[in-house]
C-alpha cells in the first residue's frame, strides 16, 4: 500500500504564491457635483463665450455709464440723427440778417443765392409764362417722371425764396412749380441741387463751449462738435448713453421678474410634488388654468389697476404681469423632478430616520433640482426681456423718455428708411442678449445634467 502520509507533501506545497508584476492603478481626481459641472461648461465653447457676453453686458450696463458720462436726455440740435462717422466739423458764421430778396431774368433760371447753409438756402429764378404765382417744394431726393416735388414749403408771387425750416446737413433738391390761375401746379417747373453745409453763429458757440467767452473768432472758423460714437438719435440724443441706460431697464426686468416667478413656481412645484394626492392634482389643475389666461389682456388691467396713464412707465404693471402669470412653467418642470426624487433610496432612508418635511424638501429635494432650476432661470431671462422689448415696442412697456432696447426700437422704425442705425443698435443687442443667454442655458443644461457624467 503507497504511503500517503503528510510527511510526502513538500513544506510549501500550501503557501500562497506570491506573483511580482506592474500594476498600474487608472486614477481620477475626486470632483464635486458643481466643480465637475463647470469643467464640462469650459469644455463647450459656444456656452464660455455666451458666459463672456453676458459678463460684458453687464459690464456694459453699470460700469459703462460712469466712463461716458454723457446725459441720455440731452439734445444735441445741431446733430440730430446722425450716423457713427458723420462729419461733426462746423463753421461759424455771423448773425443773420434779413434777405430781402434778389431779382433775376428768365434766361438765368433757377439759382442759388450766397451758400446754403443750415442757418437758410436764397433761391431766386426768372418768370415762367403763364405766370400766377409758383409753389416751393423741397425733398432729399431727384424728382422723377412722377413729379414727385416733395414736401410743399410755400405759395409766393415773387421769384424769390429763403428757405429756413428745419435745414440738415445734406443734399436737397428744390422745385420751384409754376401754378395755374386756379392755384394748381402746372407742367412749368425748375430743378436745383444744394449741398446744405452746417454752421453755427458766434453766440451759439460761445453757449456749447466751442469758444472762450472772452474770444473773438472769425467767420469761417471750423470746429468739430461733440462727439457721439453711436451717432444720436432723431431728437439729438447720444446712442451709447441711451443704449447703456437703456440696458439697465431691460436687464433689470430680465433678471427681477424671472427670479421672482422662478422662486415661486419653484416653492409651488416641490409643494406640490412632494404631498402628491388630492392636493397635487388640485394644484397643477390651478397652474393649467394660470396658463390659459391670456398675457396682453391681464398686463393693460394690471395697468387699469395701478393707475398707469398715457406716457407714463408700465414697468410695474410689466413685472406684476410676468410675476403672476409665467410661473407655471417653473411649477410643473419642479414637481416633475421632486416626483421623480422622492421615491429615491436615500428619502426613504431619511424618513426612517425620522426625518421631517421641510427638511427633506431643503435638504435633499430642492438642492437636487438645482441644475434644472438654474437652467430655467437661464432660459427665463432672454424671454422676459423679449418680452419687455416687445410691450415697449408696440407702446405698453417702458414710456419716454426712459429709454428701454424695447422703446429705442419703437423710435428707431420711424427713421428706419433714412437713418437704419436707429435701429440697428438697440435691436442689435436684443438679439445679441437673447442669444447669448440661450447658448449659455443649452450649455448650463449639458453641464449640470448628470447623466452626461456617466456618457463620459
Amino acid at each position: 500500500m503507497a504511503d500517503t502520509s503528510v510527511n510526502s507533501f513538500p513544506t510549501n506545497a500550501f503557501e500562497p504564491l506570491v506573483v511580482e508584476q506592474d500594476i498600474q492603478g487608472i486614477s481620477r481626481p475626486s470632483l464635486s457635483y458643481w466643480q465637475d459641472a463647470w469643467l464640462r461648461l469650459k469644455a463647450n465653447h459656444r456656452a464660455l463665450v455666451s458666459l463672456w457676453i453676458v459678463i460684458s453686458l453687464l459690464l456694459f450696463t453699470f460700469l459703462g455709464p460712469v466712463l461716458w458720462t454723457v446725459d441720455p436726455t440731452v439734445q444735441d440740435v445741431e446733430q440730430i440723427s446722425q450716423a457713427p462717422g458723420a462729419d461733426r466739423t462746423v463753421t461759424l458764421v455771423d448773425e443773420y440778417t434779413v434777405w430781402q430778396g434778389s431779382s433775376n431774368t428768365a434766361d438765368e433760371g433757377l439759382q442759388l443765392i450766397g451758400t446754403a447753409t443750415t442757418q437758410h438756402v436764397r433761391l431766386t429764378w426768372g418768370d415762367f409764362s403763364p405766370q400766377y404765382g409758383y409753389r416751393v417744394y423741397r425733398t432729399p431726393y431727384a424728382s422723377g417722371p412722377e413729379q414727385a416735388f416733395g414736401l410743399p414749403l410755400a405759395i409766393t408771387n415773387k421769384p424769390f425764396f429763403e428757405d429756413r425750416l428745419d435745414l440738415h446737413p445734406m443734399s436737397y433738391f428744390y422745385n420751384i412749380v409754376a401754378l395755374d390761375h386756379n392755384g394748381n401746379d402746372t407742367n412749368q417747373y425748375e430743378t436745383i441741387k444744394t449741398n446744405v453745409s452746417r454752421v453755427i453763429t458766434i453766440e451759439e458757440a460761445r453757449e456749447r463751449g466751442l469758444v472762450g467767452s472772452l474770444e473773438s473768432p472769425l467767420p469761417g472758423t471750423a470746429y468739430e462738435l461733440a462727439f457721439h460714437p453711436l451717432g444720436t438719435d432723431y431728437l439729438g440724443r447720444d446712442m451709447l448713453a441711451r443704449l447703456m441706460h437703456g440696458a439697465r431697464i431691460s436687464l433689470f426686468i430680465g433678471f427681477f421678474a424671472p427670479l421672482l416667478y422662478v422662486l415661486i413656481g419653484v416653492v409651488y412645484g416641490s409643494t406640490a410634488g412632494f404631498v402628491g394626492g388630492v392636493t397635487d392634482q388640485f394644484m397643477m389643475r390651478f397652474a393649467d388654468f394660470v396658463v390659459a389666461l391670456p398675457f396682453l389682456l391681464f398686463m393693460i388691467l394690471f395697468k387699469v389697476m395701478t393707475n398707469t396713464g398715457p406716457g407714463e412707465s408700465g414697468i410695474l404693471p410689466m413685472l406684476f404681469a410676468m410675476v403672476v402669470l409665467l410661473w407655471p412653467a417653473t411649477a410643473r418642470l419642479v414637481r416633475g423632478q421632486i416626483l421623480q426624487i422622492r421615491e429615491e433610496g436615500y428619502i426613504s432612508a431619511s424618513r426612517l430616520l425620522g426625518a421631517k418635511t421641510n427638511y427633506l424638501v431643503l435638504r435633499h429635494m430642492i438642492p437636487n433640482t438645482m441644475g434644472v432650476i438654474l437652467v430655467t432661470i437661464t432660459f427665463a431671462v432672454p424671454s422676459a426681456i423679449f418680452t419687455e422689448a416687445f410691450l415697449s415696442f408696440i407702446g405698453m412697456g417702458v414710456a419716454p423718455p426712459t429709454p428701454s432696447w424695447g422703446s429705442m426700437c419703437n423710435d428707431g422704425i420711424k427713421t428706419m428708411l433714412t437713418h437704419p442705425h436707429e435701429l440697428i443698435f438697440p435691436a442689435a443687442f436684443i438679439s445679441v442678449t437673447v442669444l447669448a443667454f440661450n447658448m449659455l442655458g443649452d450649455g448650463l443644461r449639458d453641464a449640470l445634467d448628470a447623466r452626461m457624467r456617466n456618457r463620459e
